[in-house]
């Protein structure tokens, strides 16, 4: 199993990305000890967003290894460049949907989360079928 020089960089600039996860941890925190005002729908939109970002660059991460295996068809190479999108999307989605002063709702920029899911879901069908492809062989 051998990255490429490109997908050696992608996976270097997403550990680096990583800190931007961290610091949103430490957000999550002042909101959920009180230190940051927001209501409940920022305080669950906010933890859930931070829960996607780290799940989602663990898979997108492991993704990338697995389908640099050989024999694993080019092509499923973009379903790790799709869970790395949703590792993006998603959060987006959850952190942006609820700005304001106590917001009631998400704002229309929850299509983020929905698009980042649909990003996901491509990604690891391609992955997956690549995977089984390359196993089949």
């Amino acid at each position: 199993m051998t990255l490429s020089s490109s997908e050696l960089v992608t996976a270097g600039v997403v550990l680096l990305l990583v800190v931007t996860v961290a610091y949103g941890g430490t957000f999550v925190l002042r909101v959920t000890t009180g230190q940051q005002p927001a209501n409940e729908l920022q305080r669950s939109f906010f933890r859930a967003g931070h829960a996607h970002a780290a799940v989602l660059i663990v898979l997108g991460l492991l993704v990338l290894v697995l389908v640099s295996s050989p024999g694993v068809p080019g092509w499923s190479r973009f379903g790790a460049s799709g869970v790395l999108w949703a590792a993006v999307l998603m959060p987006a989605g959850f952190f942006l949907s609820v700005l304001g002063r106590d917001p009631h709702r998400p704002s229309r920029l929850l299509v983020l989360l929905w698009l980042g899911a649909a990003v996901l879901t491509a990604g690891l069908v391609c992955a997956g079928v690549g995977l089984v492809l390359a196993g089949t062989r």
